[in-house]
């Protein structure tokens, strides 16, 4: 009779009842990510990959959580988890020509390593700044939650990824929302050269969980059967009772934080007494000893997964460098959109600029199904600015979501929603607090279908602007931040007309995009709009007046203070460009009115240093300057941050200066 709990060399085995075959599941299932490893550390001397994060003696957390899930179950895994990946069986060569760079990689030669997502194996990869994958787990999960599947995600991190903000924001949403979410943290001793010790001074990470309410476990990570065990058994207590839970896996990495940085700074004896605790030579020890595993069936074993190696890397090696040119690069940043124009009717209602955002609101929340809002005290409340008020009642808090203060983790969220089918609106409750969620905006939403081919399906509303006395942060209009990063696109209208059809087109399209409404205007400019629902392209800007002399090209307010300052200057001979779209940008028509009128003012309300305007002078002296017959003249606010004092603040913003920028330039 063989017994049920054995210890050897430290770790007590505990069979939990597992059959004999998926013992051996186990074990093979953690032999190839290490047979896989080895090679790669020789391949990696020899120069023929460039970098590797090891993961040598932590393949039981990664094999024994991702057998613990069903298959069609997302996984977020970081460097260390190679387990992960084979264990969802992703053929061989597409790993190797991932790391290699190769067209048969999953990021056509963008990026490396793990940095890569798969829908077809459940699978999203990290990003370098770690944290901002917690919150994407967490829009993962509340997509299955709001559509009643049983259906959990797992997501990864390392014990110094717990310091981010990121870590604290993801748990308490996931606490508050009760989603499905397993929070594995590899606890493996060191973040780079950093000990734990360095890293926080609670007594273990598990203890964490009671702070947001949640349950949590603490797992030995190099014993197989207590992960997956355990882990099988809180994941289908978590499929029927949605909640999140917080799992610290104790375990230590063998080698550097990446080959080259080498394992110097820990001591010796650590090390050592680690060794003995190998994940898979302790296990392999227990199976021989229950005369589960064989001399035979271990070298038979090994010499399948070194053949399946070999062959693999094989076609690795032989699959050509990839190619690409300018148009193929340039057309991967966005998703494909084909734009549907849906022509507004004669039936009219005259309103004002912050109805028209909420009927566009209301209309694409009836129209998409899957389209979540999401923001701070945008439910019950209303919003700050009232624009969702009564929502709630028509669409139900699924859908209409209050949010903690935690901007980073919510974009994460809308990110998980896109990743898991849905829609995604977050309202930034005024565009200065886009600071505490800038990283997953720039560095997630905007690069995810060029480097993964997934789309990222999310709207940020973003009020901004002065001339309300708000101060210093609430006042910014920060498009600049954005409109220079790939893979996102920036709205700005003036007119409630425009800002209507461009947020219904907003959430037809698959991307990324910043829609920027300036609060100034919210209730102060009213307009005729069509009742129903309509769109309107991004990329045409709109010529609001024409004539012959100058032409002045300007966007949100400024619009308005163009129109205030032509009618108190009686002057008619200006072209008037609202560009509505900042990203995409209508050039063309700036430079046909440029090309006809020889002169050119931008007007924005942003600092001038480094603004928007900066970037359209610039195409314009690249694209017209052979038609200029004046200076390119640039307008914007003060080189310091927005003033609360009525007069400070008149002082700080441009109407003055372009009223005599603008006298300067026509007689010129």
């Amino acid at each position: 009779m063989l017994s049920n709990t054995t210890r050897s060399s430290g770790i007590e085995y505990n069979r939990n009842g597992l059959s004999n075959d998926v013992l051996l599941d186990l074990y093979r299932s953690m032999l190839k990510p290490r047979m896989i490893e080895e090679k790669m550390l020789i391949l990696l001397r020899q120069g023929k990959i460039s970098k590797w994060f090891s993961g040598i003696g932590q393949e039981a957390i990664s094999v024994g959580v991702t057998k613990a899930l069903e298959n069609d179950e997302y996984i977020l895994p970081m460097h260390r988890n190679l387990g992960v990946f084979t264990s969802r069986e992703i053929p061989l060569n597409r790993l190797f020509s991932q790391w290699q760079g190769k067209a048969s990689g999953f990021t056509k030669g963008r990026d490396r390593s793990f940095h890569f997502g798969t829908q077809e194996y459940k699978i999203v990869g990290m990003i370098s700044h770690l944290g901002p994958q917690l919150g994407v787990a967490d829009g993962i999960a509340l997509a299955h939650k709001l559509r009643n599947e049983k259906k959990l995600t797992a997501v990864f991190s390392g014990e110094g990824g717990t310091s981010e903000g990121d870590f604290h924001e993801a748990l308490n949403i996931a606490s508050v929302w009760d989603l499905p979410v397993i929070f594995c943290i590899e606890n493996n001793g060191y973040g780079l050269s950093t000990p734990t010790s360095e890293q926080y001074r609670c007594g273990d990470l598990a203890d964490r969980g009671v702070g947001y309410g949640m349950e949590s476990h603490i797992i030995d990570g190099n014993n197989i059967t207590e992960v997956f065990s355990k882990v099988s058994r809180i994941a289908e207590s978590v499929r029927q009772n949605p909640r999140p839970v917080l799992i610290e896996f104790k375990t230590f990495r063998m080698r550097g934080h990446e080959e080259a940085s080498g394992t110097k700074y820990v001591p010796q004896e650590l090390m050592d007494e680690w060794q003995l605790k190998d994940p898979i030579l302790n296990f392999e020890g227990y199976l021989i000893e229950q005369e589960i595993l064989t001399s035979d069936l271990k070298e038979t074993y090994r010499s399948e997964i070194l053949a399946e190696i070999d062959e693999n890397l094989q076609m690795a090696f032989a699959e050509e460098p990839i190619t690409s040119n300018s148009t193929q690069e340039l057309n991967d940043v966005f998703e494909g959109f084909e734009y549907q124009e849906i022509s507004p009717s004669s039936n009219n209602g005259n309103i004002r600029f912050i109805d028209a955002i909420s009927q566009a609101l209301k209309t694409s929340v009836q129209r998409h199904e899957n389209l979540v809002l999401m923001g701070q005290d945008i439910a019950d409340y209303g919003g700050v600015f009232k624009i969702t008020e009564g929502f709630v009642e028509e669409f139900g808090k699924d859908r209409i979501r209050n949010t903690p203060i935690c901007e980073s983790a919510v974009v994460g969220a809308a990110m998980g929603l896109s990743i898991n089918g849905m829609k995604a609106m977050v309202e930034m409750q005024f565009s200065d607090f886009v600071s505490s969620g800038f990283n997953p905006i720039v560095n997630y939403l905007a690069k995810v279908k060029y480097r993964w081919n997934q789309n990222a399906d999310v709207v940020l509303r973003m009020p901004c602007g002065g001339g309300v006395g708000a101060g210093p942060f609430h006042s910014q209009t920060n498009e600049a931040w954005f409109t220079k990063v790939p893979g996102l696109k920036v709205i700005y209208p003036a007119f409630p007309y425009d800002a209507k059809g461009l947020l219904n087109t907003a959430f037809n399209d698959p991307n990324p995009v910043l829609f920027f409404e300036h609060k100034g205007l919210y209730r102060s400019i009213r307009q005729d709009v069509p009742v129903d629902y309509y769109t309107l392209p991004f990329g045409e800007a709109s010529l609001i007046k024409e004539g012959e002399e100058v032409s002045i090209i300007t966007y949100g307010a400024g619009v308005h203070w163009a129109l205030d300052t032509l009618a108190e200057m009686e002057y008619d001979k200006a072209d008037l460009i609202d560009l509505r779209s900042l990203q995409p940008l209508d050039l063309d028509k700036i430079c046909q009115s440029v090309t006809k009128t020889g002169k050119c003012i931008i007007l924005t309300e942003d600092s001038q240093f480094g603004s928007f305007a900066s970037e359209i002078a610039a195409q314009i002296s690249e694209n017209c300057f052979e038609s200029l017959d004046a200076p390119v003249i640039r307008v914007g606010s003060m080189e310091t941050p927005i003033p609360f004092a009525e007069n400070l603040e008149k002082q700080y913003l441009p109407q003055e200066r372009f009223r005599e920028k603008l006298k300067d330039l026509i007689e010129y």
